[in-house]
């Protein structure tokens, strides 16, 4: 795939896939909408403390710019897991109140229904989108620090091939937006997660200053989808920090939890 980069006005990042028309996946930024304060001004996270009607009209917002009826705008209530939901043509026959039940708790949203639009909301946490253009599939992925160590990338993509017969080798992929191993320090209790979970040392880096470990989530989950099948020339990686880049991009460890969140999504057309 293409490079990713960022477009001059920032509002928004587009991945290329496969090159044709039929795909469109993004990332949004905190840019053009209407929050205040540390959740100015596109948040569109509704679980993080900002007003409701705020997190309405941005989401209005966000589905009248990619042109996606704001009832086929799918988020899930994330909770760092590793569960999954797929939606279907049954799914969208559902009363709404039954939709957000499905929908809750769960980390990662597939579907094979055109002009439905799956995505999930970070602010450092990795965003990975999936696409099949043979079996017309896309999924959306939230892999925090936790979801990765569970593998849910790689959880994501058996699903895909055991249920919907997606040949791994054949799936587009992008890592978004997210915290940069620079910039994510953990304790000695992620590291052992890490290393319970069998990720090499590439993964792992060592601040010489201060004798922390740093973890490289972009590189964790690139294994973790190449390990899966994918073929490394169909993986992308944003490699734009969210922290560094927090005028741009919500980041939680700079402006704190109660911060506003971007959407990564993905839909057919």
């Amino acid at each position: 795939m293409k490079e990713i980069t960022l477009t001059e006005d920032i509002k928004m990042l587009s991945y290329p896939f496969d090159g044709s028309g039929n795909i469109f996946g993004f990332t949004t930024t905190r840019h053009g909408g209407v929050s205040g304060g540390s959740y100015a001004s596109l948040n569109l996270g509704a679980f993080a403390g900002d007003d409701a009607g705020n997190v309405a009209e941005n989401r209005n917002r966000l589905c009248l710019s990619i042109g996606i009826d704001r009832r086929r705008l799918f988020l899930p209530h994330q909770v760092h897991g590793s569960d999954l939901l797929y939606i279907d043509d049954a799914f969208l026959t559902l009363p709404e109140a039954r939709k957000q039940e499905l929908l809750d708790g769960k980390d990662a949203v597939i579907t094979t229904v055109k002009n439905s639009c799956v995505g999930v909301t970070t602010a450092d946490c990795v965003p990975v989108l999936l696409y099949c253009p043979q079996k017309g599939v896309v999924a959306a992925i939230h892999a925090g620090w936790k979801g990765t160590v569970a593998r849910i990338a790689s959880s994501c993509v058996r699903y895909m091939q055991e249920r919907l017969h997606v040949i791994p080798e054949n799936l587009y992929a992008v890592i978004g937006p997210s915290i940069s191993v620079e910039c994510f320090e953990v304790g000695e209790e992620v590291v052992e997660r890490f290393r319970e979970a069998r990720y090499p040392d590439a993964v792992f880096r060592l601040n010489p200053h201060t004798g922390k470990t740093h973890i490289d989530l972009w590189q964790a989950n690139r294994l973790d989808l190449e390990q899966s099948g994918l073929l490394p020339s169909r993986i992308a990686v944003a490699g734009i920090c969210t922290r560094t880049h927090s005028s741009d991009f919500f980041s939680a460890r700079k402006l704190g939890i109660a911060s506003g969140r971007m959407v990564s999504g993905i839909f057919m057309r």
